[in-house]
């Protein structure tokens, strides 16, 4: 089990650092490259070298240090994300997120979330499902922690899917997608029909370039999750080409690359990754102490009666 933590954790990390330079760009399906570059000049993310990560990465970590210290609560979260943001470390930020810090500085020390259905908030998934054994209980507390930034209720049935697909996965399930299918459907109506639709355009065996342009993939969860799901449902058997793909499909890049990333290592563990995008990823080291200290956690509670 500590092969899929480390390989989950470092799988969303290496899938956002794939989809850095390609974030907010066209589709590129038709001239895709192998591994990690540098984002355009004047893009966003020009500043970042070949296998950085994004804000989404940042995210996850600062959840998971927290979780990892069992110091995690909504208030902490709030104030530690504040200060990231007000230092200017918040790497090309999510919108909403950016939104809801403001609302922070200027609303000290209220946490005010925002009614957004933008995505910034999915990575949260991982660190609390890398901590609690328990699915309800790590919905719940990730729906939680989520309403720091992002208060629509679609973002929270977002979240608690992801949950739910990271979770099955990591217990072996043959079925995890159904089950998240499952679930999105149970809190949020149209999510869980755009789900259902891209798995259908995946078995149905619909190009990657035409399931793009039905299922969309910009930043709202209901197109960067089902574009992820139909990707994962795709090309789950090859991981290299399921994190290039994902980084290439434009959009919402880094985030898809990173649910992508999240589930091939959860399901198959750190080896399935490629060794060299391993070795070029940024805090490689941090990801994998990171990802032991959750589940040493995971253990303890799962032995408790």
């Amino acid at each position: 089990m500590l092969d899929k933590f480390k390989g989950c954790m470092l799988g969303a990390a290496i899938g956002d650092a794939l989809g850095m330079p390609n974030e907010s760009t066209s589709p590129n399906l038709q001239k895709m490259r192998y591994g990690y570059r540098r984002a355009f000049k004047g893009h966003p993310n020009a500043t970042l070298d070949p296998g950085q990560y994004t804000d989404d990465t940042q995210i996850m970590l600062l959840a998971g240090t927290l979780l990892a210290d069992g110091r995690f609560n909504e208030e902490r979260y709030a104030s530690a994300l504040k200060e990231l943001y007000a230092r200017g470390g918040l790497r090309f930020p999510d919108g909403s997120v950016s939104a809801a810090c403001e609302h922070m500085l200027r609303d000290n020390p209220t946490i005010t979330g925002v009614k957004s259905t933008t995505a910034g908030c999915l990575s949260l998934a991982i660190p609390f499902t890398l901590s609690y054994p328990g699915l309800s209980e790590g919905v719940e507390r990730s729906v939680r922690a989520c309403n720091v930034t992002h208060t629509h209720p679609a973002a929270h049935a977002a979240v608690a899917t992801l949950v739910v697909l990271l979770s099955a996965t990591l217990k072996g399930s043959s079925d995890a997608l159904s089950q998240a299918e499952k679930k999105a459907s149970v809190e949020d109506d149209i999510l869980g029909g755009r789900i259902r639709n891209a798995l259908m355009l995946a078995r149905e065996g619909v190009d990657t370039e035409s399931a793009v342009l039905k299922i969309g993939h910009d930043v709202s969860v209901y197109q960067t999750l089902p574009l992820s799901f139909f990707l994962i449902s795709r090309y789950q058997d090859h991981p290299p080409d399921l994190l290039t793909v994902a980084a290439h499909v434009g959009g919402n890049t880094d985030t898809i690359a990173l649910i992508c990333g999240a589930y091939i290592g959860a399901k198959k563990g750190i080896s399935a990754l490629p060794a060299d995008l391993i070795e070029g990823l940024e805090d490689r080291q941090r990801f994998e102490l990171l990802a032991g200290r959750l589940h040493t956690i995971y253990g303890r509670r799962l032995e408790q009666p």
